[in-house]
Order: structure tokens, then C-alpha cells, then sequence
């Protein structure tokens, strides 16, 4: 009873004293509800305050370029978590022992300030916190009167409130001042060890701690000086190396273990002076740059693709070529190195002086959209073998071809005649590739280059035939996305700038079979410089160059072990030069640069680029390229796809029976006649005219008129004009000028040629000769040229009528 009553008395005071101090209850309430809420509502996180810099490597780790941020620092946000603690701990014993304890200021240290500072006039001392620290760097405050340091007192109270410990230690770290424009431990690293803070030693971590404190007289000119005397080492300023010493004694009275490292803090310590910070890759690292802006990333930190040894190998070579090439106006040239394996940049010149404005060297040279020539026609090739056209050994021709209006010339204005594919593509004929483009279906060379991602391509009508000629135009990492899709058995993929770009599927353009045969076709490109007798012991090349019309450009583009390399040289004004030609201007330096690689990278080795389980050897007549028949006296092998390339036993290679004793030719039955069979080369009319023009001599065959035999076993007639699935337009003023030529190759047996149009007689003409229409009227005609052994050609063709 005696204890009950005890606790009824206790809680009737409890009660009478709440109710006597509940409004100061209530108050100290309301207060903690105020905090608490000040504290979790959302607050604009204190790395946002400040835009930051971007560091950019290399694949290996080395700096490419440290940006300045938007008001012109250099500063990278480092998340607490990846400070090292030796920093972490040194700021706090040098800045602010008492962080942990306070409220965003500490009394004693205030009193103490003003005490030195105004009563004893001392040197100025001003008792901030670190959150005292971060609000003046923060929001820019003087704090060199007394009304300024109270602001800065109510803003590092607010700092306090709104933000965790962590939250402003981070914060200081990173916006603390390290000299010139340098903010923040991050940035501070990089720009003085060249390495990120986590990586930072002792020693360094140590000097990063006292910087902040004064940082104009500890980081003065001669903090970075280096003396010339041989075996001379950096020193640090004095007062660094002074303030770094203090700091590590009181660090060893908290931290006894790392007394061994005494003599390690007596070492010279080396820092790199702001202005030799570097600027490498320039093109490749704004690029690079760009693309972080335009899919809208601020990264601090960018891992690229780029090999900086490759890069400056490169660009050595560059400028040495540009130097020795001065005399022919050659002061421009843009190289591009690409690993195939895995789609990545290894090193992008834009321009040979990126300084250099007479040049505009600026300008970056592998995306300016560009002519390029002769080098998309391995791709054509390949393409033509995928539509089985052609095989590496098919006989192509190298002569006088009219495509409708378009009529190509060859580059030394020259015709070769019966030529093979693989010769026709290294040497760069353009009548056989334009013959070649102008037969392919769905997808034809435009379509093609439109699934292969070229950008900004105008209309199919726009370019025509010429378009396989350098009449589009084409960036330099787009050349090199379709060589590597070559060397990738046909899978287009995209290019790649940084290390942690997706390594996207690719998509398949092409066969593996057309894609190894014309890598092989390539192969057997010979170097311009080698004339030694070792050229096949040296790891294959596979290359093609390029000269765009008018000479604006020369190109070289190829592939050598796991790399596409594509070089151009000309000017970014447009101003043409003679000396812009491919195998001349382009090839050498092409060739310096892959030397010097493979020089520089001694383990550079081939991949292992396996046959095609589709792809098979066969023997093919030399002269046509058909498979041979009874009579070729010239075989050899070349490669096949079983189903897909064209297959048929060649023609130009036929007997005839003559008469023993006169020579003249014999139809069956032959009787007691003595005969013999004598071999001859049937060729096309258009290849004989080319040979007699070339002054090669040809035995024409015999004339030969027989209703069977082997005399009449020769090629139709294939009509060249008018061209296939052309539109011929007749203008109503002009109708009775208005002609369409007619002209077609036939066999060697064929001695006339016979036109008719929708069955209608048009007239007849000798091999070789150009027949004229007049068409009377609009419509859609059927064209008709049967030669005089009954082998017919047809081909139908569209007149339009406009007033």
C-alpha cells in the first residue's frame, strides 16, 4: 500500500510539472519535427552545385585530355567511397579535428581566431570548420569582415541541417581549392600524379591534405621546377614539403604503424605543371566528347578505345610523309587504324597539324564526307559474287561500253580486253565494275551501301552507274566499317569509341564465302614499293586505293592482321592537286604506317582466317574463265561457290575441221578428204576490235557455214545498247531527231547482225557496227539482234513523249 502511494504522489508531479512546461515542450517538439523534416526533405545533391570536368584514357589507362567545366575548373566528382582513407584522414587532422562533434562551427576555434586576429593583430587566422570551408567555396562568400564570417557561420548551419557528415566531407574534397583552377582532390591527382586519388600513396594523399590550406604558397612556379643537371629529381616547394612533414608526425602519433614509412616521405615528390597537361587524339577525344553530349551523359571518367603508342606512331608517321611530300603540294592527310575484333578505334589523325588553321586543321578528316574513288569496288566484287555473277577467275571485259548516256573510261584512258576478276579489281578497271554494277538485282550497289549504314546518301537516279566509280561520297569510318565487315566474313558492325560500348551483334551484308574471295582477291595486290623476290614470305596484305575524280582525293584502305587502316590525302578546301593519286600518294604512306605497326608489334600476327565449308577449288579454262572444255590448252584453279556461281563450259576454245592439204574449212560428211582438226580462239567482236587496237595478234577463225556441228556451238549475241530497264524520253519538238543506238557483241562465227524491234526489220550491221531507231511513237518496243547463225539476244525498252 505504502509503494502504491509512492508512485500516485511521483506521477501527479510528473503530471503538474508537464502541465507547467508543456508550451516548452511542445516548442522543443515542434523544433525536432522541424529538423527531422529539414533533414529528409529532398535536397539538390551537393555534387550538382558545380558542373564537373571529364577525364579521357586511352585503352591502357593514360590521359588523353582533362576538360575544363562550364566555368572554366578543372574539377572531377569523386564519391566519398573512393577516396582513400590516408586523404580522408589527413584533411580531417589538418582541417578539422572536431568534424564529427560540431554543428557546421566550433566556437573555441572562432574565439581563438578573432582573438589572434583582432586583439593580438597577429597573422589572420579565421577558425572554420570544413563546412565553414565548403559554404564560402560553395556559395562565394568573403569572409574576411565580421559580418561576412557570421553569413558564412548561418550557411555552414544550413549545410548541417540539410546534408549528412559524409554528404559535406565529400563535398569539401571535391571543391576544395588546389591552385590556378584546380578544385578537388579528383582533378588534383590527375593533373599533378597523373593518376586517379584512389590511387593515391601515402606521400601524395598526405600532400593533398595540407594544399588546400594555402595553396598560392604552397604550389608557387618552383613547386614544379626541374633542374637540368643530370640526374637531377623534382623537388616540391618548401613550404609543401614543410607543411606535409608537420602533418605526417601528428599522423604517426595517431597512426604508429606507418612510422616505417618515414623515409618514404623524405623522397623528392614529383608534380606535373597544369600547363603540361595533355592533349592527345584531339579529333578522336571531341568526338568522343560529342557523342557523350548528344546521348546526354556527363561522365567524369571515359575508358576509349584509343592505343595512345599506335596514336603516335601514326601521327609521327604522318608528319614525316607530309614533310618529305611538301614539294607536290601534299600538306594534308587523315589516317584511320580500326581493330577488327572487336570494332574499336585504335587510332584516329583528323588532320596532320591540328593547330595548323592554314590546313584547317580542325577539322576532323574521318567524318568529312569525301569522293572515294575505286576504293567501295572490292565490295562491289563481292556483292556480285553473292548474286552469282562471277567467280575470281571469270573472264570479265575491259572494253569500249556505252551504259545508255553513260560512257566510263579507264584512269590511263587504256583497254585491256578479256581481263579476270581478280585482275579487273586490282588494278582498278572501272568498264568491268560499272558492266558488273549495272547486272546486279536486289540488292543493287545503291541498296547495298544504304543497308551498310552510309549516311546522307541522295537518290539511286541521282548517282547511276557512277556511283561505284567514287560518284557518292563516303566518311572515313564508314570506308573502314565496310572493309572490316570484310575481314569479319561479311557481318556489318558498328563502331566503337569507348571501352564500355556495346559490342552489338552484327548484321550480315554479305557471305562468308563472297567475303573470303575477295579478301583473297585483294591478297594478290602487289605492294608499289616491293620489288624483291620475298614479297609472298611477308603476312598479307589486303588493300585496294582510290582517286576521286578531278583528283580531289587519294585513298588507300586495306587490312592487315586484326586492323583496318584507311589513309586519304587532300584538302579540306577542295582544291585539287595531280598529285592526288591513290597508288601514288596515298599507297606509300599507307604502307610506312603498316610497317611501322607491325615493327612496333612484334607479336602482330595474321588471324586464322579459315576456308568456307561452302567453298570449293575447281579447274577453269584461263582464257574464259568457264570450265574448260576438250580443247583449252590453259587451266587453273580458282575458288567456287557450288550452287551460286556461275557454272558453264567455255566457248572460245573450238575445233574445226580443215582440209589436210588446202587448209579451208570442211562441213560433214567429210568422204575420202584428208583432214585435220585445227583449234581456234573464238572471241567476242568487241575483244577483237580491242586486240587489233592494241596491236595484239589474234588467228581469226574461218568462216564457216554448216546447218550442224561444232561450228555453230558459239556465245549469242549480248546486246549493249539499249541499256537494260532504260527509259528513253522523246521531246514532241524534237521527235524527228530522236535516235536510240543499237549495238550488241557477238561470237567470232557471226558475220552479220540482224535488228528488229516488236518483230519489225530495223536493219542489219557487221560485227562492231552501230545501228540507229527512230522510234515513232510512245510505248513499250522488244528489241531483237539475231546474228547469222540464228543465236538471238532480246530486250525490251520504254520511250516516253513529253510536249
Amino acid at each position: 500500500m505504502r509503494t502504491m502511494s509512492i508512485l500516485i504522489r511521483v506521477a501527479g508531479a510528473v503530471v503538474r510539472s508537464v502541465r507547467r512546461h508543456q508550451n516548452k515542450l511542445m516548442a522543443l517538439l515542434l523544433l525536432a519535427i522541424v529538423l527531422v523534416g529539414v533533414r529528409v526533405w529532398p535536397h539538390i545533391p551537393l555534387s550538382q552545385h558545380a558542373s564537373s570536368s571529364t577525364a579521357v584514357y586511352d585503352s591502357r589507362g593514360k590521359l588523353l585530355r582533362l576538360t575544363l567545366t562550364s566555368d572554366d575548373k578543372y574539377r572531377i566528382w569523386v564519391p566519398l567511397a573512393q577516396m582513400p582513407p590516408a586523404l580522408i584522414d589527413g584533411v580531417l587532422l589538418q582541417e578539422d579535428q572536431w568534424f564529427r562533434y560540431h554543428a557546421g562551427f566550433n566556437p573555441l576555434s572562432l574565439v581563438r581566431g578573432g582573438w589572434v586576429t583582432y586583439v593580438r593583430g597577429g597573422n589572420r587566422q579565421g577558425g572554420s570548420t570544413i563546412t565553414m570551408q565548403l559554404a564560402r567555396l560553395m556559395y562565394r562568400l568573403n569572409t574576411r569582415t565580421p559580418a561576412g564570417k557570421l553569413r558564412q557561420v548561418l550557411r555552414a548551419i544550413e549545410l548541417e541541417l540539410c546534408y549528412s557528415k559524409n554528404d559535406i566531407l565529400e563535398a569539401y574534397l571535391n571543391y576544395a581549392p588546389y591552385g590556378r583552377n584546380i578544385e578537388g582532390a579528383g582533378a588534383a591527382s590527375v593533373v599533378y600524379f597523373d593518376k586517379t586519388v584512389a590511387s593515391a600513396t601515402l606521400p601524395e594523399a598526405l600532400a593533398l591534405a595540407v594544399i588546400p590550406q594555402d595553396p598560392t604558397r604552397r604550389l608557387r612556379e618552383e613547386t614544379f621546377a626541374t633542374s637540368a643537371a643530370p640526374g637531377a629529381v623534382d623537388t616540391i616547394n618548401t613550404r609543401l614539403s614543410a607543411s606535409r612533414a608537420r602533418l605526417f608526425e601528428r599522423w604517426i602519433a595517431r597512426h604508429p604503424e606507418d612510422a616505417e614509412n618515414t623515409a618514404l616521405m623524405q623522397l623528392p615528390l614529383k608534380l606535373r605543371p597544369p600547363q603540361k597537361l595533355p592533349f592527345e587524339a584531339p579529333h578522336f577525344v571531341e568526338q568522343v566528347l560529342a557523342e557523350q553530349r548528344g546521348a546526354g551523359r556527363v561522365d567524369s571518367r571515359i575508358a576509349t578505345t584509343l592505343d595512345l603508342n599506335m596514336q603516335k606512331n601514326i601521327e609521327l608517321q604522318l608528319r614525316q610523309y607530309i614533310q618529305r611530300q611538301q614539294a607536290r603540294g601534299v600538306r594534308n592527310a587523315s589516317a584511320l587504324l580500326l581493330d577488327t575484333r572487336d570494332m574499336g578505334i585504335k587510332a584516329l589523325v583528323g588532320s596532320v597539324d591540328y593547330f595548323d588553321s592554314s590546313i584547317a586543321g580542325q577539322v576532323n578528316g574521318t567524318l568529312a564526307k569525301r569522293s572515294p574513288g575505286s576504293t567501295l569496288k572490292p565490295l562491289l566484287y563481292a556483292l556480285a559474287m553473292d548474286e552469282g555473277l562471277l567467280h575470281p577467275m571469270t573472264v570479265l571485259r575491259d572494253v569500249p561500253t556505252s551504259f545508255g548516256p553513260f560512257t566510263p573510261e579507264n584512269f590511263d584512258g587504256r583497254f585491256l580486253g578479256p581481263i579476270t576478276a581478280t585482275d579487273a579489281l586490282i588494278r582498278s578497271r572501272n568498264i568491268p565494275a560499272v558492266a558488273i554494277s549495272a547486272k546486279l538485282a536486289r540488292p543493287n550497289f545503291y541498296e547495298f551501301l544504304r543497308n551498310a549504314g552510309i549516311s546522307r546518301m541522295a537518290s539511286e537516279q541521282y548517282y547511276g552507274l557512277g556511283l561505284v566509280l567514287g560518284g557518292g561520297e563516303v566518311s572515313m569510318q564508314e570506308l573502314a566499317r565496310l572493309y572490316a565487315m570484310l575481314a569479319n566474313r561479311g557481318e556489318m558492325r558498328s563502331v566503337r569509341l569507348t571501352s564500355d560500348a556495346p559490342q552489338n551483334i552484327g548484321v550480315r551484308l554479305l557471305s562468308d564465302e563472297a567475303s573470303f574471295m575477295t579478301l583473297d582477291m585483294l591478297r594478290q595486290n602487289p605492294r608499289p614499293d616491293d620489288l624483291l623476290a620475298h614479297e609472298s614470305a611477308r603476312p598479307p596484305i589486303y588493300w585496294k586505293t582510290g582517286t576521286s575524280w578531278g583528283f580531289h582525293d587519294a585513298w588507300t584502305a586495306g587490312i592487315f592482321g586484326p586492323y583496318v587502316l584507311v589513309v586519304w590525302i587532300g584538302n579540306f578546301d577542295n582544291q585539287a592537286n595531280p598529285a592526288f593519286i591513290g597508288i601514288e600518294a596515298a599507297a606509300p604512306l599507307f604502307f610506312r604506317i603498316v610497317d611501322s605497326i607491325r615493327a612496333q608489334d612484334a607479336s602482330l600476327a595474321e588471324p586464322v582466317r579459315t576456308t568456307p565449308r561452302n567453298l570449293k577449288k575447281v579447274e577453269v579454262c584461263l582464257a574464259s574463265g568457264e570450265l574448260p572444255n576438250a580443247w583449252c590448252p590453259q587451266r587453273g584453279m580458282t575458288w567456287f561457290i557450288p550452287g551460286r556461281s556461275p557454272i558453264r563450259v567455255s566457248t572460245i576454245h573450238r575445233p574445226i575441221v580443215v582440209d589436210a592439204r588446202s587448209g579451208k574449212p570442211l562441213c560433214p560428211p567429210y568422204g575420202d578428204i584428208p583432214t585435220r582438226t585445227d583449234v581456234y580462239e573464238f572471241w567476242p567482236s568487241d575483244m577483237m576490235r580491242v586486240f587489233a587496237q592494241a596491236g595484239i595478234p589474234r588467228r581469226a577463225p574461218p568462216a564457216v557455214d554448216c546447218s550442224s556441228g561444232s561450228a555453230d556451238d558459239g556465245q549469242a549475241p549480248q546486246i549493249g545498247s539499249p541499256l537494260r530497264g532504260s527509259i528513253y524520253t522523246l521531246r514532241a519538238q524534237h521527235a524527228d531527231e530522236a535516235r536510240v543506238a543499237l549495238s550488241a557483241t557477238v561470237d567470232a562465227s557471226a558475220q552479220a547482225l540482224y535488228w528488229f524491234v516488236d518483230d519489225g526489220f530495223v536493219g542489219s550491221a557487221k560485227p562492231g557496227e552501230t545501228l540507229f531507231w527512230q522510234p515513232s511513237s510512245a510505248g513499250s518496243f522488244s528489241v531483237r539482234a539475231v546474228d547469222d547463225h540464228g543465236r538471238a539476244d532480246q530486250r525490251e525498252v520504254r520511250v516516253t513523249r513529253v510536249e
